[in-house]
């Protein structure tokens, strides 16, 4: 007993969890032998038989191991594949809400259907999160077999979908589909004027494959849905153009307010500020080219935006860079994800970066955009009842995902021990001196057959390495992720003898490469390759043993990436299931995470050594000192996307309050009640401001009723009311009952002129339509507070309080104006508008012709 106290007092975190869970994995094989004798029939009746528990009282808990026990057994005879004890536990993990971390090759795939079948069960939808639309498809059509099987539905919800498919899939108990393609839709549903247009049902489960690439590579950039506004490419232009005249501060590391240099780059934060003398550069420069008048200074209010317009261009021209950041492609700007290296052609940068990157590159300059919805994927979700993913690489992120998503991270041992022999660093004076030394790895890979997969941090130092193996006529793919399918098919080759593959920033995760390479399937599983034929069995093993023999997939990193976990990444394509393999990472004192984080001391050693051209050193010391380097960049990183956050949920709470009035007014069939409540408080707000106290000011009354008339169309005469009954002189608050009375009176008479169905419509309309106008106002203006609010902190302020103050004010300010101009329109609707228009809105009606509707009263709203 002694004993085994000790021995748990010992343990890590992470094995108390997986001993604790062990004893599940034991009964859910105890379970194994009593389906064995099921007839297919009765196998598939257990989906039934877990439906009825779980409504006559049964927890999803207690099904936990009855339906793994079924999955597997299924799995086992449609696939040919049983589920691994490891992969159990990856599966319980999942449905436990947390991040199963599972090396690459351990079969995630398999193990995600584990949870989404028991999760299932329920009815209420189960998303299974991709990185792309090909995974979404592949990993949808492959376990499809397998639900439907179980009698389950399966859905893909990917771009390009008409509204009716994208139901369809959600309405699926199981839907596979993409990060940004649930985010939009989630942002589109709630800008629909009915509820039969939306497509999502309430978020219960998200199960999310490579978690980390999702909720912490790509959760530094919100999702934006925008709206183009008025063309300003002249701008642009001439702004491009003058930015030429400025020079940069030469020395790196000084401060930020220089006395010489017009503007100072700080390349870790990404950032360009102009010095005092950049300052009263540009604004003699706009002065010279007539964008100011030479008596203005550059800090009138309607001057202060070309300052942020020069400091757009010169980032444009020194911080984002072609063939790294960007591509041109068809004259356009492709934005190149900086962490897989995919072209994400549907996105473009926001606040006017991308107009300068176009105005720079002279290409043609799109309309800026105003934002119309927004949502950062943090806040997306978590608005799941239940989350959870999995990775290769989420132990180094393990804070993060915890303190943001409230998820805890098991790291899963792999299926068989890993013998992959990850070799120290080398390190080289120069980038050429490096580059030489990967070719010369990757020419005595290709002698002894040796498959080679090199990572690269950019397209263009792909491309560079590329030439050169051109150049030795050394036969080779390069992967800059273009095409997704193509993707998948390189990397699934990228196993044969002696193959080379050059891959930006591990584009292709997702598919495994096998060791010999894949012929005829794309399973990724050894036991399910090439049944039919054995002819093709043969030729692969051949292949197969050719490769283990000479080592196995061999991993060279040309450079380190700023985090650690980008680096695991690609060194987990090798070595999957026990299979052979090395890694190595190459490094040079010009390469970016050394010149910007590596210790000083460091570069100054190795000169000191005498290291010489062409010769390289490894060293612990050395490895210890570059972690140190990425850690303070991973914290740096974390930093950023926490700050996005918390930015983001101070608006993340009156976000929920508009969508949550939106979603009552939609289901509400009428909405005629909540609008008499707010004729009457905007009629007290008008009379308050002429009335105070129990006075009556008989001098203001006829302003007041021309208040009244312009606004609410009161034709009465206030006069006339006291001269009826002299006591309202001294009741003040019944003559202002009296007056709302009278004006929403004349209201229902005009709203009653039309059927209920007529007007419920034009109320409902015009409410959301307000409601969605301001909201986009609302959110450019705390998007235009946010850029400036950090100059607070110059005058001993917390900007991000004095950001939470401002704004909470502006939708107050906000919530006003709605109330105001809903009246106002739906006044002016009633009262004018229908004399005219009657018949035009009614037709709209008829026909169904709904969008011709909705812009009737859109331009009914922009009059006013």
């Amino acid at each position: 007993m002694l004993s085994k106290l000790i021995n748990n007092f010992f343990l890590s975190r992470n094995e108390r969890v997986l001993k604790k869970l062990n004893d599940l994995v034991i009964k859910i094989n105890s379970l194994e032998k009593d389906l064995l004798n099921l007839s297919d029939y009765e196998l598939k009746k257990k989906t039934h038989e877990f439906k009825l528990r779980l409504k006559n009282g049964d927890t999803i808990d207690s099904l936990l191991p009855e339906a793994f026990s079924v999955i597997r057994e299924s799995s086992k005879r449609i696939f040919g594949m049983r589920h691994f004890d490891v992969q159990i536990l990856g599966g319980i993990i999942l449905h436990k809400k947390c991040i199963a971390e599972m090396r690459t090759g351990e079969g995630k795939t398999l193990t995600a259907t584990l949870p989404a079948y028991l999760n299932a069960l329920l009815g209420k939808g189960v998303h299974i999160v991709t990185m792309n639309d090909y995974l979404a498809k592949r990993d949808a059509n492959k376990n499809r077999i397998l639900f439907e099987f179980l009698g389950l539905s399966v859905g893909i919800n990917i771009s390009g979908m008409s509204q009716e498919e994208k139901k369809k899939a959600y309405l699926a108990d199981i839907t596979y589909g993409t990060n940004h393609e649930y985010g939009f839709d989630y942002l589109r549903d709630n800008m629909i004027f009915c509820n039969t247009e939306k497509v999502q049902r309430k978020l219960y489960f998200a199960l999310v494959d490579e978690v980390d690439s999702i909720l912490i590579d790509e959760a530094r950039t919100p999702l934006v849905i925008s709206g183009s506004i008025e063309n300003s490419s002249s701008l642009y232009n001439h702004i491009n153009s003058l930015v030429i005249y400025l020079t940069p501060k030469n020395k790196k590391n000084c401060n930020k307010i220089c006395k010489t240099g017009d503007f100072y780059i700080d390349y870790k934060q990404r950032q360009v500020y102009l010095t005092e003398i950049g300052l009263v550069k540009v604004e003699k420069l706009l002065v010279k080219h007539n964008f100011i008048l030479k008596k203005e200074s550059l800090y009138l209010s309607e001057n202060i935006f070309f300052i942020h317009h020069v400091i757009l261009a010169l980032k444009a021209h020194y911080l984002f860079l072609k063939d790294i950041d960007y591509i041109i492609q068809n004259k356009k700007i492709i934005i190149v994800d900086e962490h897989t290296g995919r072209l994400m052609s549907s996105r473009r940068w926001s606040d006017g970066l991308h107009q300068a990157i176009e105005a720079k590159e002279n290409v043609f300059i799109q309309n800026d955009n105003q934002t119309l919805a927004t949502i950062t994927l943090q806040n997306y979700f978590r608005l799941y009842v239940k989350l959870s993913g999995m990775t290769g690489t989420a132990a180094t992120e393990a804070v993060e995902f915890n303190s943001i998503y409230k998820l805890d991270t098991v790291v899963i041992p792999t299926n068989k021990p890993m013998i992959r022999k990850d070799m120290p660093d080398l390190v080289y004076l120069s980038k050429q001196d490096k580059i030489n030394a990967i070719i010369s790895d990757i020419r005595s890979c290709v002698r002894r057959k040796q498959p080679v997969l090199v990572g690269t941090v950019s397209i263009e130092k792909s491309e560079q390495i590329s030439k050169l193996l051109s150049k030795l006529n050394i036969k080779h793919n390069v992967l800059n992720a273009k095409i997704h399918s193509q993707e998948a098919l390189i990397i699934s080759k990228a196993g044969e003898p002696g193959a080379v593959t050059i891959a930006t920033n591990m584009a292709g995760r997702g598919t495994d490469i096998v060791l010999g390479g894949i012929l005829i399937d794309n399973s990724n599983d050894k036991r399910y390759l090439f049944k039919k034929n054995s002819f093709i069995l043969k030729l692969w093993r051949d292949k197969n043993r050719l490769v283990v023999k000479s080592g196995g997939l061999h991993i060279i990193g040309t450079e380190r990436h700023e985090s650690r976990r980008i680096d695991n990444q690609l060194r987990g394509r090798s070595g999957r299931q026990g299979d052979p393999g090395s890694s190595r990472f190459y490094l040079s004192l010009d390469d970016s995470l050394m010149r910007l984080f590596a210790s000083k001391s460091v570069i100054h050693f190795m000169k000191t050594i005498g290291m010489k051209e062409g010769q390289s050193i490894e060293h612990p010391w050395l490895s210890k000192s570059i972690e140190q380097a990425q850690k303070k960049v991973e914290n740096q990183n974390f930093d950023s996307r926490k700050q996005l956050l918390e930015y983001d949920d101070i608006i993340n709470e009156q976000r929920s309050v508009i969508y949550n009035e939106r979603n009552k007014l939609i289901n509400k069939s009428s909405i005629h009640d909540y609008i008499l409540c707010i004729l009457k408080d905007r009629i007290h707000y008008c009379i308050k401001q002429y009335i105070s106290g129990n006075t009556i000011n008989l001098d203001s009354f006829f302003s007041l009723e021309q208040e009244l008339k312009n606004n609410f169309y009161f034709i009465k005469s206030i006069n006339k009311f006291l001269e009826h009954d002299t006591t309202l002189y001294e009741n003040v608050d019944k003559l202002i009952d009296l007056i709302v009375t009278t004006i929403q009176f004349s209201y229902n008479n005009n709203t009653s002129s039309v059927l209920k169905k007529y007007s419920n419509m034009i109320e409902k309309s015009v409410m959301l339509q307000i409601l969605d106008i301001f909201w986009t106002e609302h959110l450019n203006a705390v998007d235009s507070l946010r850029q400036s609010v950090y100059l607070r902190g110059y005058a001993q302020q917390d900007p991000q309080q004095e950001y939470k103050r401002e704004s909470f004010f502006m939708f107050q300010s906000m919530l006003e104006s709605i109330k105001n101009n809903v009246i106002k329109t739906l006044i002016k609707i009633f009262f004018i508008d229908f004399e005219k228009e009657k018949n035009i809105y009614l037709n709209f009606i008829d026909n169904k012709d709904f969008n011709s509707f909705h812009l009737l009263i859109r331009k009914s709203i922009e009059i006013i």
